[in-house]
């Protein structure tokens, strides 16, 4: 495996929440590494086995693996990592996670050229309208890396590998190959960066996570008209609950309006009036 600057070089970046963790359900655990959320799926008081979804901040997987091993026991088993996307915080503890369980890992197969050493990500955007973060996202890395023996495509037909009861949606515009995960029974939906719930290019929002649905982030958006209709796309399927990779979890009124809203008022709200990726409004 191959490791590059998105998985073994610290971001001091951080939050008030740092290492905070939430049972959402049962079933669905959130935990903050830094400034990013990663997900386990699966129920405790009915088994050991879990799902990973997204891997953190860079040199944080002994704090994922120590996590779910309080939530799981010492004996949990790890049985897949699932990617929303592969960009340097989501992807930070992957390969130290996979050496020590090395588990099949899914994505969208336009993801996949960046998990399995073929590309790089386009260079963040200092220059996009935003606050303290977007001017530092020139520091962040965006290498690929190369995990071709683990990585995986997710079905074409929406199937999570198992996970039978959740769907997954191409939701691009952040990244090319950039997925949300839905679960029908109660309308839970694991956003990704799709939208957040915190400003993200904003230093004082990020560190205290003040509460606010909101466009993806911007200084690595690099397609503003697929993110728009991601938006829409994910507000059409009348979520419940959004757990986003970004910010605490949102449910009830306070989803349906911020969404409603974010959806109808995206160019307005979430795209910058300026910056390289920007075409126009």
């Amino acid at each position: 495996m191959e490791r590059s600057s998105s998985t073994d070089r610290f971001q001091p970046l951080t939050s008030t929440k740092s290492k905070d963790g939430i049972e959402i359900t049962p079933d669905v655990y959130g935990f903050t590494t830094q400034i990013v959320n990663v997900y386990m799926i699966g129920n405790p008081a009915k088994s050991k086995d879990w799902i990973l979804v997204d891997a953190g901040m860079p040199l944080r997987a002994n704090t994922i693996l120590e996590k779910a091993a309080e939530r799981f026991g010492d004996d949990h088993r790890l049985k897949a990592i699932l990617l929303t996307h592969g960009h340097f915080d989501h992807i930070g503890g992957l390969i130290d996670i996979l050496e020590k369980h090395p588990v099949p890992v899914y994505a969208h197969p336009e993801e996949l050229p960046y998990i399995t050493g073929q590309k790089d990500y386009p260079q963040a955007d200092p220059t996009v309208e935003g606050g303290m973060l977007a001017k530092l996202s020139i520091e962040f890395p965006v290498k690929g890396i190369d995990i071709s023996e683990h990585a995986n495509p997710l079905p074409a037909d929406g199937a999570v590998p198992g996970l039978p009861e959740w769907n997954w949606y191409h939701t691009p515009g952040h990244s090319d190959g950039h997925i949300s995960f839905f679960r029908e029974r109660d309308r839970f939906l694991i956003v990704g960066d799709a939208f957040l719930t915190v400003k993200q290019d904003s230093l004082f929002d990020v560190l205290f996570q003040r509460k606010k649905v909101s466009g993806p982030p911007v200084y690595l958006t690099t397609d503003w008209t697929a993110a728009k209709n991601s938006v829409q796309q994910l507000r059409a399927l009348e979520p419940s609950i959004a757990a986003p990779g970004h910010g605490k979890p949102v449910i009830g009124s306070d989803l349906a309006e911020g969404l409603t809203k974010l959806s109808a008022r995206f160019d307005e709200v979430a795209r910058p009036d300026h910056g390289k990726y920007i075409k126009g409004k």
